[in-house]
């Protein structure tokens, strides 16, 4: 298979369950660490990124900034309001509007959207083990990495080959 680009899904690290509002929860302890261990093991697997957008909330820019910092990237990422509350269509349509010259994309976001998102993804012949662990839930500090075959407007259900399935665990 010939990739023309990468969407790597995430979704945030373990947050604290009461702020003054949902949007506001901040990452816990662990939830850095484990952002922290998100972040190495996509470094160790080569995964850089180009660009990213992030859901609004504070947990989600939070582990954005500790992950991007654990893989050594400097990539600003864009905060996009409408990945709060997003379906899976909603975060499609953002991906088909990145730009072409985007090799690798990050998506930082919610369950249930992040997790049904790499379900939808899948065409089911990437690893093995990874689909595996696919299947077994995505947790927080879940990352997916998808190679893509087609241009960023064609990415939709079973585009992508699941290339690495991980939770980031410090």
């Amino acid at each position: 298979m010939v990739t023309a680009h990468r969407l790597v899904v995430i979704r945030h690290a373990k947050a604290e369950p009461v702020a003054p509002s949902d949007v506001e929860r901040a990452l816990t302890e662990q939830g850095r660490a484990d952002a922290a261990a998100a972040g190495r093991l996509l470094a160790a697997a080569g995964v850089s990124a180009d660009a990213a957008l992030v859901s609004p909330a504070t947990r989600t820019r939070q582990t954005w900034q500790v992950l991007a910092d654990a893989a050594g990237w400097t990539t600003e990422p864009q905060v996009e309001q409408s990945l709060y509350s997003a379906d899976e269509d909603t975060v499609l349509d953002l991906v088909g509007e990145t730009e072409e010259s985007v090799g690798t994309l990050v998506v930082v976001g919610h369950n249930p959207t992040m997790g049904s998102l790499a379900h939808l993804l899948d065409d089911g012949d990437g690893d093995p083990a990874a689909t595996t662990r696919l299947l077994q839930g995505y947790s927080t500090s879940a990352v997916a990495v998808f190679d893509l075959p087609v241009g960023w407007a064609g990415v939709g259900r079973g585009s992508g080959r699941l290339a690495l399935m991980d939770v980031g665990r410090g």
